[in-house]
């Protein structure tokens, strides 16, 4: 044995230790791990987190569902690769640079000039982007660092500009001017589904607008009108439509053309709308169908332009009021609804509201068909990947999100008017425009002073990680690309479907041909104790590093695996890791008796064959670590981690602990049967709790539990069904019926009484057991066994099967009359409950045999057992 392990389980003084063991075995790199060429690949891309964020709940779950995984597949032999990043994420860096910058030297971003400005970024990063990869070391993940990639390091901006390049190429990306999302805070773009949509209270005017009254919440637009919209066939209307009308407004008359579109909701107000084709995009897309003009009247900074008269320099909002004043004035506002509940548009980074504006960007067209896709759009190919199950999600149900997301998506607009990311690979001269890899020489051209949305790089990560461009030569993936891609799975938060995981899909058809990962596995939000979303300003939010100080990495990997199914938003609580903290100390206790237990057999290699199986106990447990490890492996193959971690801890603690070691301590000689079960055990538990496990093991073994090969169930199942001895869980329940008895009618532990069984058929077999029943917490002085007799008279009666069994010295008759009735009503149910079950044709149908088989023998188990309790009433 190496070092015996200490009382108590400290796990700030073996974390840090275990992990630099980990890092330097260079395991965590799949080129090193001793495996055949036959191996399979199985590859985990880490959805790279944003290099200002600090580790949150979200991501320490992200790590704990990843890690769990690439750690059962390194031991099941796969040839395992878990690529590390971060993302540069443009716009929130940003904002939090130009924030620092103005709190320490009162300049903005403009006052320092671009060059200054990102070298402030830079400068950073360097600090930002160490904390966060110390935080994910932190929790144990075994990411192969030597593959680290940032999504705005040389290796990314190439990729990033061969993919820019191939596509405006391909005529797939380009510049237009169209109705975008602008937020007047960021001066940027943002992408549809970066748009928050919050439900809030407004106002909603009514307005005279010629021969109508009119409802909008937007008043101020009423200066960039130039239409009028009624629904196809409305007979309220239907007179108006097509005609020019002069409608009076507040710098005077304008006109308007009536058009019929079926974008028009009748409910809504009078059902006539405002046409604003410059700051909406439904009144956009009504007039691009009716060839109307449009006219801006807001700018980039949220203000009204020099065309809107004395309004113009005013926000938006303030021009709302001040033009709704001026309307009252001369009788245009019929009246106003003070409560109107609608969803109102914010950037998702810094809250502002959002301001459609015309404006001209870079876009990708998600419908163009595409030869190298056989004739398909990017949506349409991406849809088919899905629809044809080339990716599965992870529950189904988020397929459907997915592709009703796809069905109405429009083309993507990539461009942002920031100065932090990937500058658009396009210099202009004049009229003339270049898109290149690399700077014209020429000086005079210059390039688009725009970046490109994060979107964009991050939807390259699976592929551009591995290799690509340079790892695809000639239509052929070689090296990383040609071994890793496509990925085995992507593991992420549901609410990024849009956000990242259909730009993924569609990127990597466009570069590849082919889907960037075979599985999406997505997890829920993480909710405090009440159901309420964790944040900053609730106070409720728990830090998962500060948790990991005081209880250890382990216990919050554990709790944030168990009681967590996929797609499920999860309740969390400090007490909930506390409890996982405490079963951790239990295995540690429990490998401490095992190997103080075992000390003569730690040194040996031991397999299933060196074991010696001498009693029905000994088959019990060996039988229950083959189902458990059956169990293990069906789970995490099929994604159910917190039913594989409840059932491991179920073998751990309720059969190992409870009920073998304390068989082991009254038979004796179970070394190497205890010591082959822990080292199962701690491969069995290794990949949800890695320090803890590998603290223990490198007590008794040179090598490093990470690479162990997993535990075989054949060799088990076929050296435990050689030994015939009888069912150990006989004796279970004859304890179990004890305890019950003695813990219904109030007996003291203290109080010992002796009992006598009637065994009947059974009678030789507990017979052997007479010191497992008395040693197990049963307080009996004395056992006596017979085959069978006459019920004995002042004895509290317990009922186990076919085996009765009498306890002396503590009767009472009322307490023993109540307490054997309870129990026949308690049987009576459940003998309904199992006649139902087995009159259901549909289940006698359905079932597997030995199912219905099984259910059968409890069904008679339980009728013989009714028949003793009743002959025992009648008898008191």
């Amino acid at each position: 044995m190496n070092k015996e392990l200490e009382k108590v389980y400290k796990p700030l003084e073996n974390e840090d230790k275990i992990y630099d063991k980990w890092e330097k075995s260079g395991y965590f790199n799949p080129d090193n791990l001793n495996l055949s060429e036959k191996a399979e690949n199985y590859t985990i891309i880490l959805p790279p987190p944003n290099i200002t964020a600090k580790l949150h709940l979200g991501h320490a779950a992200m790590l704990a569902i990843e890690d769990l995984l690439v750690r059962y597949k390194r031991l099941r032999g796969y040839r395992v690769l878990w690529l590390p990043g971060t993302d540069h994420a443009a716009i929130a860096t940003q904002n939090v640079v130009e924030k620092k910058i103005w709190q320490e030297q009162g300049k903005n971003r403009h006052d320092l000039g671009r060059e200054k400005f990102l070298e402030e970024v830079w400068s950073f990063l360097e600090i930002t982007q160490t904390t966060i990869l110390q935080q994910i070391k932190k929790m144990g993940a075994s990411l192969d660092w030597s593959r680290f990639a940032f999504t705005l390091d040389e290796k990314r901006q190439k990729a990033v500009r061969v993919m820019f390049k191939n596509m405006y190429d391909e005529g797939v990306i380009y510049r237009g001017e169209r109705l975008v999302n602008w937020c007047p805070r960021c001066h940027s773009t943002l992408a549809d589904d970066e748009v928050e949509y919050k439900e809030e209270k407004a106002k909603l005017y009514w307005l005279k607008y010629g021969p109508f009254v009119l409802a909008t919440t937007r008043p101020e637009t009423k200066l960039g009108d130039t239409a009028v919209a009624v629904y196809p066939g409305d007979d309220r209307y239907s007179q108006y439509v097509g005609k020019e009308l002069e409608i009076e407004g507040v710098l005077g008359k304008f006109k308007v053309k009536v058009v019929a579109d079926y974008a028009v909701d009748k409910n809504f107000g009078s059902g006539v709308i405002k046409v604003t084709p410059a700051h909406s995009f439904i009144d956009d897309e009504i007039a691009r169908r009716h060839n109307l003009p449009s006219k801006k009247i807001i700018d980039e900074d949220g203000k009204m332009m020099a065309n809107c008269g004395k309004y113009a320099g005013l926000t938006s909002k303030e021009a709302r009021t001040a033009i709704v004043s001026d309307m009252e004035k001369i009788g245009l506002i019929d009246h106003i609804d003070e409560n109107y509940i609608h969803n109102n548009a914010h950037c998702y980074r810094c809250g502002s509201i959002i301001e459609p504006l015309p404006s001209k960007q870079w876009f990708i067209a998600v419908d163009k068909k595409l030869d190298r896709l056989g004739g398909k759009s990017l949506k349409e190919i991406a849809m088919a990947a899905a629809r044809e199950k080339l990716i599965e999600f992870i529950p189904s149900r988020f397929e459907k999100r997915y592709l009703d997301w796809m069905e109405n998506l429009h083309d993507w607009c990539i461009s942002r008017q920031i100065w932090f990311g990937h500058q658009i690979p396009v210099w202009y001269k004049n009229d003339e425009v270049y898109c290149g890899l690399e700077k014209p020489e020429d000086k005079s051209w210059q390039q688009d002073p725009d970046t490109l949305d994060t979107w964009f790089s991050s939807g390259m990560w699976t592929f551009s990680t591995l290799g690509w461009p340079d790892n695809f030569r000639n239509g052929e993936k070689i090296g990383d690309l040609a071994k890793f891609h496509p990925t085995q799975l992507l593991e992420t938060g549901y609410e990024i479907i849009t956000l990242w995981v259909s730009r993924m899909i569609m990127m990597s058809y466009f570069a590849l041909n082919e889907p960037p990962f075979k599985q999406v596995y997505l997890h829920g939000m993480v909710l405090d104790k009440q159901g309420k979303k964790m944040s900053k300003s609730k106070g409720n939010g728990i830090d998962p590093l500060l948790m990991a100080e005081k209880f250890g990495a382990d216990a919050v990997r554990l709790s944030l695996l168990m009681g967590f199914t996929p797609g499920n938003d999860t309740r969390f609580s400090e007490e909930k890791i506390e409890a996982k903290r405490n079963f951790i100390n239990k295995l540690w206790n429990i490998s401490r008796f095992i190997l103080d237990y075992s000390k003569s057999e730690v040194e040996n290699n031991l397999e299933i064959k060196d074991l010696e199986i001498k009693t029905s106990a000994d088959k019990w447990i060996l039988l229950n670590l083959f189902e458990t490890i059956k169990k293990t492996e069906e789970n995490l193959e099929n994604h159910n981690f917190s039913l594989a971690a409840e059932e491991l801890n179920e073998f751990t603690w309720s059969k190992l602990a409870d009920w073998y070691l304390e068989v082991a301590k009254i038979e004796k000689g179970k070394e190497k049967i205890l010591i082959f079960i822990l080292k199962n055990l701690l491969k069995l538990w290794h990949p949800f709790i890695p320090f803890v496990t590998e603290t223990v093991w490198e007590s008794f073994n040179n090598n490093l539990l990470m690479v162990e090969t997993w535990p075989e169930t054949k060799k088990i199942e076929e050296a435990v069904l050689k030994f015939k001895g009888d069912d150990f869980t006989k004796i279970q329940d004859i304890i179990i019926a004890i305890r019950n008895a003695r813990s219904e009618n109030k007996i003291e532990p203290a109080k010992k009484l002796e009992a006598v069984i009637f065994g009947h058929r059974d009678k030789e077999f507990i017979a052997k057991n007479i010191n497992i029943i008395k040693g197990l917490k049963t307080s009996l002085s004395s056992v006596t066994v017979l085959e069978k007799g006459e019920k004995i008279e002042g004895a509290i009666i317990a009922i186990s099967q076919e085996t009765e069994i009498f306890l002396l010295g503590a009767f009472d008759k009322d307490k023993e009359l109540q307490r054997l009735n309870k129990e026949k009503e308690n049987l009576n149910k459940l003998i309904k409950l199992q006649e139902e079950k087995l009159n259901n044709n549909e289940f006698v149908k359905k079932a597997p045999t030995k199912i219905v088989t099984t259910e059968r023998e409890k069904l008679e188990k339980y009728k013989i057992e009714q028949a003793k309790i009743k002959q025992a009433i009648s008898k008191l």
